[in-house]
């Protein structure tokens, strides 16, 4: 499938795509702040820049769009060309990569993808919060 758009016109594109502060991560913010849930809002000094993170539980929260990140990628992959196959199979390497690294750091890692927040934000809450239930690891 050809891109329609002159090279100059997609990199325009592309800049408007917002990476951080998406509507599914407000959502999700305003669910944990109902519950008095405080977070530290993308931590850069952790590998991937985690979305939410809860230090004193060593959790983070990453809410990923199904598109950029590659929900179920490999049912879909073929249809794109070779330049969006390659960039979201270097997302996902890159997210493997840092959920790899912040397991060895002691972090417990959630990725709440975008689907399920919009259908039902309420269960991807519940997640997370059986996760605070536990202790952290040590």
């Amino acid at each position: 499938m050809p891109d329609n758009l002159s090279p100059e016109d997609r990199r325009k594109a592309m800049r408007a795509v917002k990476s951080s502060n998406t509507s599914l991560e407000r959502a999700v913010d305003a669910a944990f702040q109902e519950r008095g849930w405080v977070c530290q809002r993308h931590v850069a000094d952790l590998p991937g820049k985690p979305d939410f993170v809860m230090v004193e539980a060593r959790l983070v929260v990453f809410v990923d769009g199904d598109f950029w990140h590659g929900w179920r990628f490999p049912l879909w992959c073929e249809k794109l060309t070779p330049y969006w196959k390659k960039k979201i199979e270097r997302t996902r390497r890159r997210d493997r990569a840092h959920f790899r690294k912040l397991r060895r750091l002691g972090w417990r890692v959630v990725r709440l993808w975008g689907h399920q927040v919009e259908k039902d934000l309420p269960a991807a809450v519940r997640r997370v919060a059986a996760l605070l239930r536990r202790p952290p690891p040590q």
